[in-house]
């Protein structure tokens, strides 16, 4: 079986490197923040481009904290897209404020910028736009409407890590957030996120609200949390983001190599990938993509689906009051979604199986598909 996700294909190439930084903090006694996740904010602040990152201790937390240190607050409303995982929503709820969705393009499955600005009111006071599987969201457009109505731009780039268009992910507004979930291109050894931005004002309130909302050991100034990263995992992401850059460039060689060798047969996500895609899910759009999946998994290959249900249907946002059909593009692609493996140590042989097996598996369909044709004729 082909999997879909190898974390220990990958831990194996560095694992020389892990487990001395790993054994020195378990060896030191201090867990929790400290000098290695200290010595990771640095570099990873350096790799974004970005004069600050603060660790925290997830994806969520980063969202929710830069919200928060945005001055966001209960009754403002934010913007963000259908098409994403539910933390993205979530956090907006966590502050208290109000989630406006809007719909995606259709061929980059970002947010439309147009539908942005139609959705603007006077209390919007955020836009969080989602470099959905490590594309770059059209941040041009995005954000020179963000500028023209001074609204907060806050960057969900969880799957986005090193992507660059002139700038890298994180950095085209005023914050931006990461999650090191361990599928993630930079992934802990368990949870963990950051949230990067070139303010120090906004920097030190996020900083501040990580832990405990603390000016001093004792002294609390504003209500926090506990959302402190721990220190092995900055010893563990700090050895992978020296990999970061090769990784990427391998992902980007099979989702080339994806939709050069699909593009007859199946819909591909617009291509090729450069730069500014992070290459972190590779999907297609099939018009039967439970059955095409079936299929594949019988004949050995492991996938799977981001995401089948986009937020405004998920039961446990209905209270947001969108209907089927608010966002005809968001669930266009919800609809036909299926993922294919794809990681930096995924064999060459292995992908062009995964073509060669895709193909033959749609060409058959099509086939089905004209005799059913032929013969209702």
């Amino acid at each position: 079986m082909i999997p879909f996700l190898d974390l220990k294909a990958q831990y194996r190439t560095i694992a020389d490197e892990i487990e001395p930084a790993v054994l020195a903090v378990l060896r030191s006694g201090n867990y929790v923040l400290g000098e290695p996740v200290a010595r990771f904010e640095a570099a990873f602040a350096r790799a974004c481009g970005s004069e600050h990152a603060i660790a925290v201790s997830t994806g969520t937390s980063a969202l929710q904290l830069a919200l928060l240190a945005a001055g966001i607050r209960p009754g403002d409303e934010v913007i963000t897209v259908p098409t994403t995982f539910v933390a993205t929503v979530a956090a907006i709820l966590y502050v208290g404020a109000h989630p406006v969705l809007v719909d995606i393009d259709p061929v980059t499955w970002t947010m439309d910028p147009d539908a942005f600005a139609a959705a603007i009111t006077p209390r919007t006071r955020a836009v969080i736009p989602v470099h959905f599987h490590g594309r770059l969201a059209d941040m041009e457009r995005i954000g020179a409407i963000a500028a023209a109505n001074e609204i907060t731009i806050i960057e969900d780039a969880a799957q986005a890590h090193g992507a660059v268009r002139g700038r890298k992910a994180g950095t085209f507004g005023a914050l931006g957030c990461f999650s090191f979930y361990p599928g993630k291109n930079l992934g802990a050894a368990g949870e963990g996120g950051a949230v990067v931005t070139d303010d120090a004002d906004l920097a030190e309130r996020v900083r501040c609200l990580r832990d405990w909302g603390k000016s001093d050991t004792h002294v609390h100034v504003h209500k926090g949390f506990n959302f402190r990263m721990d220190a092995i995992q900055g010893a563990v992401l700090d050895v992978k983001l020296q990999h970061l850059e090769d990784w990427n460039a391998a992902r980007r060689r099979i989702a080339n190599a994806y939709h050069a060798g699909l593009a007859e047969h199946v819909e591909t996500a617009a291509g090729p990938f450069g730069a500014d895609h992070s290459c972190h899910v590779y999907a297609i759009l099939h018009d039967e993509p439970v059955a095409l999946r079936a299929r594949l998994k019988a004949a050995g290959i492991a996938t799977n689906v981001h995401y089948p249900y986009p937020v405004h249907l998920q039961p446990a946002y209905a209270s947001l009051r969108y209907r089927a059909g608010a966002f005809p593009a968001a669930e266009a692609y919800a609809g036909r979604t299926l993922s294919l493996p794809i990681y930096p140590e995924l064999p060459e042989a292995s992908v062009e199986r995964i073509i060669d097996t895709v193909n033959a598996l749609s060409r058959v369909r099509e086939l089905e598909d004209e005799s059913v044709t032929e013969s209702a004729l």
